[in-house]
């Protein structure tokens, strides 16, 4: 089963609220009500550890935080092309292997990728300007990461934050 709470935005477009289902791949419809679906809210995945696979479309441009959190059997996800935000903690404690960047992302936040053990490569699109702190944080199989030359890393982007108050 898969069921999705939906909401009217502003711009006419819709985000995803709320999920409910069991299933271990996830696809995300591409609109709701004939409108794109262009963001998915805080903590829409948490503690899912049912999915295996997520299908995410292009249309999504916001990713809220803690949205794949503890997602801990989540293998295989591709990030959508038009991605323009990605809050905090969004990925934390999930398990793939390998995650693809898109372009249209400017930075990734804080504690984004924090305790994804199983992280190997990360290759960061074109548009990557900035890596807070503690992004990367507990990744400790992290062997590749690919990314322009002048994009900001912060001297803490590895670094596992002393006093976490990580609510996973």
């Amino acid at each position: 089963m898969q069921d999705f709470i939906y909401k009217l935005i502003e711009d006419g477009t819709y985000c995803i609220m709320e999920y409910k289902g069991d299933e271990a791949n996830v696809a995300i419809p591409d609109t709701c009500c004939g409108a794109p679906i262009t963001v998915l809210y805080d903590n829409l995945f948490r503690g899912h550890s049912e999915i295996t696979s997520l299908y995410i479309p292009d249309s999504v441009t916001d990713i809220g935080e803690l949205v794949f959190a503890g997602c801990d059997n989540l293998r295989q996800i591709k990030l959508p092309s038009q991605l323009y935000f990605l809050w905090g903690m969004s990925f934390a404690r999930s398990s793939f292997e390998e995650i693809i960047i898109p372009d249209r992302l400017t930075s990734l936040p804080p504690f984004a990728f924090s305790d994804c053990k199983r992280l190997k490569r990360v290759v960061c699109g074109s548009g990557i300007r900035k890596i807070h702190s503690w992004v990367f944080g507990g990744c400790n199989n992290l062997q590749e990461l690919v990314m322009g030359q002048n994009v900001e890393v912060s001297p803490d982007a590895f670094k596992k934050k002393e006093k976490n108050l990580n609510p996973l």
